[in-house]
C-alpha cells in the first residue's frame, strides 16, 4: 500500500511539475508525463487488486472483472512499450539531427503520436480480448498468480486456443518485438554520434540526455523478457511471479525518481515550485 502511494504521488508530481514549469515544456517532458500516466493505470490495475487477495487470503472475481483486468494491465503495458520506442526515436533526433530536431520532433508530431499509440492499443488489445471472451472456461477456476494474465487465463480455458495464441504472437511482434528493434537501432545511431564528439566533457553531457530514458528501458524490457522469452518450466512459476511483481510494481515506482533524480531540468522546476508556494504561504 505504501510503494502503491509512492508510486501514484511520484508520477503525479513529474505530471504536475511539467506542467506547470514552461522550461520543461519540450517533446522529451511531454513524453515523460504520457510515461507517469501508464504508469499510474498500470499500478491501479494490479495493486489494488493483489491487496484485496492479501487480505482476504485469496478471493474470487467473475470471468468479465479477469477479462477486464486483462484487457487494461495489457493495454498500459503495450503503451509503456510504445511510449519508450518514441521517446527513443525523441533522443535520436535531438542527438543524431539537432539541427531539424524542432522541425521534425514538434507539438503536432507529438499529440499524433500520443493519439495514435493509445488509439492503436485499445484497438488491437479490444480485438484479443473479444476473442478471449468467446473461448469456454469450463475446467478449473483458479488462477495461480496475483492477476489475470494472459498464461493462466489460457490454462483455464477447455477450447482450443490457436488462434488466441496466433493473435498474441501478432500482437507481442508489432507492440514489443518491433520497438525492441527501432530502441536499438535508435541507440546504435545515437552511440556513434557520441563518440564522434572531441570531448570527453561533451560526450559525458550528450549521453546523460538519454541514460536515464536507458536504465527505464532495460529495466523494463529486462523483466518482460525474462518472463514471457525463457523456457516455461513448473520450478520458474515461483521466480516468475516475482519477476511480475517487479515490473507491474517496482518499476512504475522506479522511473519518476530515476528520471527526477537524474534529471537537473526537472529538480531545479521542483525547487521553483516549491520556493512559489513557500513565499505564498509566508504571505498568507
Amino acid at each position: 500500500m505504501i510503494i502503491y502511494c509512492v508510486t501514484v504521488c511520484g508520477n503525479l508530481l513529474i505530471i504536475l511539475v511539467v506542467s506547470y514549469s514552461r522550461s520543461l515544456h519540450s517533446p522529451m517532458y511531454f513524453f515523460l508525463t504520457q510515461l507517469s500516466l501508464s504508469d499510474i493505470l498500470l499500478s491501479t490495475t494490479i495493486v489494488p487488486n493483489m491487496l484485496h487477495f492479501v487480505l482476504y487470503e485469496g478471493t474470487s472475481m467473475s470471468l468479465i472483472s479477469c477479462l477486464t483486468q486483462f484487457y487494461c494491465f495489457v493495454a498500459t503495458e503495450s503503451i509503456e512499450c510504445l511510449l519508450l520506442t518514441v521517446m527513443s526515436y525523441d533522443r535520436y533526433q535531438a542527438i543524431c539531427n539537432p539541427l531539424r530536431y524542432t522541425t521534425v520532433i514538434d507539438q503536432r508530431f507529438c499529440i499524433k503520436a500520443i493519439v495514435l499509440c493509445w488509439l492503436v492499443i485499445f484497438i488491437m488489445e479490444l480485438m484479443t480480448v473479444l476473442t478471449m471472451e468467446q473461448l469456454d472456461f469450463c475446467g478449473p477456476n483458479m488462477i495461480d498468480h496475483f492477476f489475470c494474465d494472459l498464461e493462466p487465463l489460457l490454462g483455464l480455458s477447455c477450447s482450443d486456443t490457436f488462434i488466441m495464441k496466433l493473435e498474441t504472437l501478432l500482437f507481442v511482434i508489432f507492440i514489443a518485438i518491433c520497438p525492441v528493434i527501432v530502441i536499438i537501432v535508435s541507440y546504435m545511431y545515437i552511440i556513434f554520434t557520441i563518440l564522434k564528439i572531441p570531448s570527453v566533457t561533451g560526450r559525458q553531457k550528450t549521453f546523460s540526455t538519454c541514460s536515464a530514458h536507458l536504465t527505464v528501458v532495460s529495466l523494463y524490457y529486462g523483466s518482460l523478457i525474462t518472463i514471457y522469452v525463457f523456457p516455461r518450466q513448473q520450478n520458474m512459476n515461483n521466480a516468475k511471479k516475482i519477476l511480475s511483481l517487479f515490473y507491474n510494481v517496482v518499476t512504475p515506482l522506479l522511473n519518476p525518481m530515476i528520471y527526477s533524480l537524474r534529471n537537473k531540468d526537472i529538480k531545479q522546476a521542483l525547487e521553483r515550485i516549491l520556493q512559489q508556494m513557500s513565499n505564498k504561504f509566508h504571505m498568507c
